[in-house]
């Protein structure tokens, strides 16, 4: 039987969907299969509208071996599961002659644990379980939340959290999950053989795609125990996000209540004698943290030192302690044995980390008002580890509509642990780019505007001028505005000033969930949305109800955030220009993601006005607007509100 040909099955996918033939998404089709048959990496940066899931899906289906897909969003791994693998499937079947298997997996945490649903919850206070359903009063919110998951556990068939609608808190979802680290493992859990997250463990062993998230791709390549199946392709979607997941997964923090929670579950499980040093350890640590200001720490200070010897010193005998020793007394003794391990190594684990003092990592301290001091610890770099765990035994595609910062793809690579392209050596790997561009026309669809006028942003204050110019341009549009603003501050200060000068209504992230903010804005087009960093990537709103994308002041990272700023330090150490390598990389990345928010289909019109002269002054301006959609470009703040005006009533006629 002869293989059926790459073009057929994209044909016959894309019919599938309903959608239509690209060229960018044959380009990149091609490029995946390419890749896939010669064990090499692509990096592909696909436009919006490209149709980059079936690009790189129908050669991985054709391939026949296990394919592994990461993506950043629980949105993506939804349409992935239940739109874009069925349909596809189905179309490719009478042409491959087999029918792909594909599964979705997720951390443990993200499954019911019927263990802890049916027996309770380990308390601090009190030998025994807790009773979380008797306990909590069904008028409460949490009560609620609870008694509507005992009956959703007798229905669902995945016990996978993100199937529950509507959703619960965090609090209530954690009187029924469980962290690996707590997880009794099913040959020792009464509930094992019925276990869901075990049951999503075999149907990945099973499936010839599995879809997973970033996150747990960075848990795969960090801990050493493989938590993914075996597979020799790995498709790495909304590759943008990756290294600041990773970095996520890979820091550890102290506070407190952690150290004290930690005592409170070991302590009725050891001697007296031990859980007294622990004790005395945690007491330490809090006095120490009392007194912490917030910053880097290049150097831990003496007081600090001690304080986390004595938790490492302490907890590490408390995890020899607990192993050592059985209390018959305490009810469900290896569930309460396993959380406070799980605790106790946490804690160890991070003290251990921080007095190791290794110079690949960076320490700081953050104070919040209501919940007081945290020490965290993160890489300096993920890079390295990134080069080894990645792009050893298997080909890697990287794609997302951000890949080209300052118009090649060197600046992502590197952030990833790969040489420039074209670059070999040994233990090089080796890999290409690829921009399969843009069904969009975006010189006619789209305006980039900047406010050159404006007097530049400083730290602190509201910009008078600024508020004034974002008022003119969302009268002009006649609303239609999706505000993205680089701190919830200033978010709410524009939608303070504004609610007060405007008729239109302006809606405020945190004011309502993101997707009841999302579906009222999408209703009426005379609404603004205003927000922060979640916006800048997770709005999608075709047509006319999102015309005029207004960004407040280039995202640099802040001056004082610890690691932005020893990772620019540490560039700069090199001889490199650490400015370019980490701030305004950072930067080019967030603004192309909310460009990227105006034009999402054919017919889109709009304009993208940033508000901060320096894109047109600075010398990083043309860096930064190389890497945004390549939008017709003016500083003419007249032109820029007639073309509003005019998109604005185009839109109107075709609303009447």
């Amino acid at each position: 039987m002869t293989k059926p040909s790459l073009p057929d099955l994209l044909h016959a996918a894309v019919s599938a969907v309903g959608g239509t033939e690209r060229p960018g998404q044959v380009a990149m089709a091609e490029a995946v299969a390419e890749a896939i048959d010669d064990s090499s990496h692509r990096l592909i940066q696909a436009g919006t509208g490209t149709g980059k899931s079936l690009g790189y899906l129908v050669p991985a289906l054709a391939h026949g071996e296990r394919v592994v897909v990461a993506t950043a969003t629980l949105a993506l791994q939804r349409q992935l599961v239940e739109r874009d693998l069925p349909r596809t499937v189905e179309a490719l079947h009478p042409q491959l002659r087999r029918r792909p298997q594909f599964a979705m997996l997720k951390g443990r945490s993200n499954y019911l644990c019927l263990h802890r649903l049916h027996e309770g919850a380990p308390q601090d206070e009190e030998e025994g379980l807790f009773d979380q359903f008797e306990a909590a009063t069904p008028t409460s919110k949490l009560g609620q939340d609870l008694l509507r998951l005992r009956d959703w556990a007798d229905e669902t068939e995945t016990g996978d959290r993100d199937d529950l609608t509507p959703g619960v808190s965090d609090k209530a979802w954690a009187q029924i999950s469980v962290s690996s680290r707590e997880c009794l493992g099913a040959t020792k859990c009464a509930y094992g053989a019925e276990c869901f997250a075990e049951a999503a463990r075999e149907r990945a062993k099973l499936a010839d795609v599995v879809v997973t998230n970033h996150a747990l791709l960075a848990i795969d390549a960090i801990e050493g125990a493989p938590v993914l199946p075996q597979h020799e392709v790995l498709i790495v979607d909304e590759a943008h996000e990756l290294v600041s997941r990773v970095t996520g997964v890979a820091t550890g923090e102290l506070t407190p209540g952690q150290v004290n929670r930690a005592v409170k579950r070991a302590s009725k499980l050891v001697d007296e004698k031990t859980a007294d040093s622990l004790q005395t350890a945690s007491e330490t640590f809090e006095r120490v943290m009392e007194l912490a200001l917030p910053g880097r720490l290049e150097e831990i200070p003496e007081d600090l030192g001690y304080a986390l010897m004595a938790l490492r010193d302490a907890s590490r005998s408390v995890i020899s302690a607990i192993g050592n020793t059985r209390d018959k007394s305490v009810h469900d003794e290896d569930a309460v044995r396993k959380q406070a391990l799980a605790a106790v190594e946490s804690v160890h684990g991070v003290a251990e980390r921080i007095t190791a003092g290794s110079e690949y990592d960076v320490v700081w301290y953050e104070r919040h008002d209501r919940f007081g001091a945290t020490l965290r610890v993160a890489p300096l770099s993920v890079s390295g580890l990134l080069r080894e765990k990645l792009f050893a035994d298997r080909s890697v595609v990287l794609t997302s509509a951000t890949l080209k910062l300052g118009g090649d793809f060197n600046g992502v690579a590197a952030s990833m642990g790969l040489s420039p392209e074209g670059v070999e050596g040994e233990d090089v790997p080796q890999w290409k780019g690829l921009d399969v561009g843009s069904p969009f026309d975006y010189p006619k669809q789209g305006i980039l505007y900047v406010a050159k006028h404006l007097a530049t942003p400083g730290r602190e204050g509201t910009r008078g001028d600024m508020m004034d110019e974002l008022a003119e341009l969302i009268e002009a549009a006649g609303g239609r505005t999706l505000g993205l603003f680089s701190s919830m501050r200033g978010a709410k200060a524009a939608a303070e000033e504004l609610r007060g000068r405007l008729d239109n209504p302006i809606l405020l992230q945190g004011e309502e969930t993101l997707g009841e903010l999302i579906k009222a804005f999408a209703a009426d087009p005379k609404t603004c949305l205003f927000g922060t960093l979640s916006l800048w990537q997770g709005v999608d709103v075709p047509g006319p109800s999102c015309q005029l994308v207004i960004m407040d002041r280039i995202p640099f990272p802040r001056p004082d955030d610890p690691l932005m700023s020893a990772r620019q330090k540490a560039v700069e150490e090199r001889g490199g220009n650490g400015f370019m390598s980490v701030a305004a990389t950072h930067a080019a990345l967030l603004m192309a993601q909310g460009a990227g928010r105006l034009v999402r289909a054919t017919g889109d019109k709009g304009v993208v006005a940033v508000l901060d002269p320096r894109l047109a002054t600075a010398r990083y301006g043309s860096f930064l607007r190389a890497t945004l959609p390549d939008f017709w470009y003016t500083t003419d703040r007249n032109q820029v509100r007639r073309s509003l005006a005019a998109i604005d009533a185009a839109a109107q006629a075709e609303d009447k």
